[in-house]
């Protein structure tokens, strides 16, 4: 099944982006789940990776990381697109970024490399492990991230969530399976580092450590690195979370396929307590 095959609502829209010339339109698709006005993490990090190979038509060439900064909430609303490249025969640089009303409200480094076959010993050490298990056919409980609130969202209506290790009723380390429903760019194909920069902002949200509803653990950056693209229509997060009482966390997520390891990567958390909704009495004075 290819992105867009999942169960869509029919009255939702058919992709997560649409192009108007030089404009990037969001649609409702894209929202984050705190506030329908601001975008999920994943929707504009799937955007960077797609600006990011299509600035380079020439094929050969291999998206190996992808490193974004928040800057500020990214709207559902009108976005514009800057780049600046620097080439070079194996690697080329580039920095994109994004804005709204003419104000940056996000922006990426990407690295791609140009691919080379290699030989490579068929013991070749790697990670361990070195497959996520269960598999996403063995996984049929659905990823429910606790304190997400319900409705239209990223999260909930663009991608499909399976959970496949860890008990998200409890904090700590976990994974599951993601895949989308819908293409990210209307009439274009959803590459395999676009997948996994759209799954890869789910890390911290998966591997929660402070209840969201006395806390808020927003990440501000995202920084992907990819050795291989991922096959298929899957990819996995193996995902763990390190919070401080300086209010900084750190996210550190392992990214396969069912063929194995792809890639891994990092999120900076911005970690604060809520403030404690006012007492009936007080609401009484």
């Amino acid at each position: 099944m290819t992105p867009g095959q999942a169960s869509v609502e029919p009255s939702l829209p058919t992709a997560v982006f649409a192009q108007d010339g030089a404009v990037w339109l969001p649609s409702v698709l894209s929202r984050g789940p705190w506030d329908p006005r601001a975008q999920h993490g994943g929707a504009p990090s799937a955007l960077f990776a797609y600006l990011a190979e299509k600035a380079l038509p020439e094929p050969g060439w291999q998206l190996t990381r992808l490193s974004i900064e928040l800057i500020k909430p990214v709207p559902v609303a009108p976005l514009t697109v800057q780049h600046e490249n620097h080439p070079g025969r194996s690697t080329t640089r580039m920095t994109i970024g994004l804005y709204a009303d003419g104000v940056l409200v996000a922006r990426a480094h990407a690295l791609l490399l140009r691919g080379q076959p290699l030989a490579l010993p068929a013991d070749l050490p790697g990670w361990s492990p070195a497959q996520l298990l269960p598999g996403p056919s063995e996984c049929s409980e659905q990823l429910f991230i606790p304190g997400l609130p319900p409705g239209v969202s990223f999260y909930e209506s663009a991608m499909e969530r399976l959970l496949a290790q860890g008990d998200m009723n409890r904090p700590g380390p976990a994974a599951a399976w993601f895949r989308l429903k819908v293409p990210m760019v209307q009439g274009q194909p959803t590459s395999p580092a676009m997948l996994a920069a759209a799954a890869a902002d789910f890390g911290n949200g998966l591997s929660w450590v402070l209840p969201a509803d006395r806390y808020l653990f927003a990440n501000a950056d995202l920084s992907l690195h990819l050795h291989r693209p991922p096959k298929g229509e899957w990819v996995g997060l193996l995902a763990e979370t390190q919070a401080a009482a300086s209010g900084a966390g750190t996210t550190l997520t392992r990214l396969y396929d069912v063929h194995g390891p792809v890639g891994v990567a990092i999120q900076s958390l911005v970690l604060r307590e809520r403030s404690a909704a006012p007492s009936a009495a007080a609401k009484a004075g």
